[in-house]
């Protein structure tokens, strides 16, 4: 069965949504998923299903409801698709701090329009590159007051993102491929 990293959005985020990692990693394992690891206590999840994309998403989003009582958006990339983001890395170069260096994982592709909005943005110093289902961001000032975050919104982008920093995407590669 292929390794899947499903990234939930906006658990234990300021008291809100509050999901332990145990409890969390038992629903999974009892929905049917094999190897279930969480990384740190934001939901980062890896495990291993033969279920893919969309159709993952959707029974994680529906296990998590049913049992935890929460109902996070779930972002679902394989191991070989997280592998080919942290191998694009626009950003290696100049982003000298990985906790100021975000990738927003997409629900879908931005709509051409959207897209091309955001990369026109005026946000310097911030930088931002989209690459298919992600958004490379880039932010040396911050993440708190950073004008490229404002953008980076569901309500902005038109679909559902979540955001991990460069340590995290490339520490789940790690826990995906071991």
């Amino acid at each position: 069965m292929p390794r899947q990293v499903a990234l939930l959005r906006g658990i234990n985020v300021g008291g809100h949504n509050r999901v332990g990692m145990a409890p969390l990693r038992e629903v999974l394992a009892r929905a049917g998923h094999g190897d279930v690891r969480t990384l740190l206590q934001s939901g980062n999840v890896v495990l291993t299903s033969d279920t893919t994309g969309a159709g993952l998403e959707r029974s994680l989003e529906a296990a998590i409801a049913a049992e935890l009582g929460v109902e996070p958006r779930v972002v679902v990339r394989t191991a070989d698709e997280l592998a080919a983001v942290v191998e694009c890395d626009p950003f290696g170069a100049v982003a000298d701090q990985p906790k100021l260096y975000q990738v927003s994982f997409l629900s879908e592709a931005l709509a051409p329009a959207v897209q091309r909005e955001l990369e026109a943005a005026d946000i310097a110093p911030e930088q931002v590159e989209v690459h298919g289902r992600e958004i490379y961001a880039w932010h040396p000032g911050g993440v708190q007051r950073s004008p490229l975050a404002k953008l980076l919104t569901d309500r902005k982008l038109g679909v559902a993102a979540t955001a991990r920093n460069w340590n995290t995407v490339t520490k789940l590669l790690e826990l995906a491929r071991e």
